[in-house]
């Protein structure tokens, strides 16, 4: 079998376990989008306060220590203690959740049947108030997140490869591994938008406000139903990722890479957020090796948008988004 062909195998191997890394993350924006209207901008910046969260509750960092000591003269920093790492999650979580209940009174409760820019603006705020919240709360440094993941070349799948082809794949265990857990979240979250109770209320909402409202739905429990879900998603998004390339200000630019799949996909269609999260994966990856050393490089930066630019001129709606007919 030919080298290029062997190469471009493994780069589509790579693509598709990134592509279900994009579509994780675009769920986030997908469920609040469905439930409310509100295109949440602060998705990306969730999944580095969470990230933050967790890995300052595993090394048992003093919250605010930072600014406690500036205050106060003291000179704190750790409890003492560190937290197994599945007890830390935990905790996380229902941090996320108490922070999607204080968005929904704070915030969100406030700007109901507001022009849905101004709900994006308020979203931006949000996601400068968080980043500006988790820096205050465990520091502006680059953290190291370990959770127990594997991590470093997969020896069974380079030597069955390597068997078949006379040629090893380079696989990540992390990769792997972050893959299965997002797919497997993406279905959980799939089964429970179509078969649950709370998911027919979700998807009820979406549709009609005002009707669902008619039949006893109480909007303030989806809104915080919905946000604990993008919460949660953020965190799980963020322990992958942070895992990969540390706790890190550029983590909460993986939103920015979630807005490609979201226009390929449509901003209300969970399948397509999967859909689009594939293609803008295998594709950039695909792209970077066939034309990326012609067109210089770094192509990886830039085809997404450019895929998407192109979806915005002929299919605005996306592969799975709803045509919006207005009359005028």
């Amino acid at each position: 079998m030919p080298d290029q062909l062997l190469f471009a195998m493994e780069v589509t191997l790579n693509g598709l376990m990134a592509g279900v890394l994009y579509a994780l993350v675009a769920l986030g924006f997908v469920l609040i989008f469905k439930a409310s209207g509100i295109f949440n901008y602060a998705q990306g910046v969730m999944a580095l306060f969470a990230a933050a969260t967790l890995v300052g509750i595993m090394d048992g960092q003093v919250p605010f220590s930072h600014l406690i000591n500036a205050t106060l003269g003291t000179d704190l920093h750790h409890f003492g203690w560190h937290v197994p790492a599945l007890l830390a999650i935990l905790v996380t979580v229902v941090v996320m959740i108490v922070l999607a209940w204080l968005v929904q009174r704070l915030v969100m409760r406030h700007l109901v049947n507001q022009e849905p820019i101004i709900l994006f603006m308020a979203t931006i705020g949000l996601a400068y108030f968080l980043e500006g919240l988790s820096d205050l709360m465990w520091g502006s440094e680059i953290k190291t997140l370990d959770v127990g993941l594997p991590q470093g070349i997969n020896e069974t799948i380079d030597q069955i490869t390597y068997d078949m082809f006379g040629y090893g794949f380079f696989i990540d265990n992390l990769d792997i591994v972050a893959t299965v857990i997002a797919g497997i979240l993406v279905i959980a979250l799939m089964a429970f938008n179509q078969y649950t109770r709370e998911g027919r209320a979700l998807r009820a909402v979406a549709d009609d406000h005002q009707a669902a409202l008619s039949v006893g739905i109480s909007l303030n429990f989806v809104w915080v139903l919905v946000w604990s879900l993008a919460g949660f998603v953020a965190l799980v998004a963020g322990v992958m990722w942070g895992a990969k390339s540390g706790v890190q200000f550029s983590l909460s630019l993986i939103a920015l890479k979630a807005l490609p799949v979201l226009m390929l996909g449509g901003f209300t269609s969970i399948p397509g957020a999967i859909v689009g999260g594939l293609i803008i994966g295998v594709g950039e990856k695909l792209f970077e090796f066939l034309l990326g050393p012609a067109l210089g490089g770094a192509t990886e930066n830039w085809f997404a948008y450019v895929l998407a630019l192109v979806f915005l001129v002929f299919r605005p709606q996306g592969l799975f988004g709803e045509k919006i007919i207005e009359r005028v």
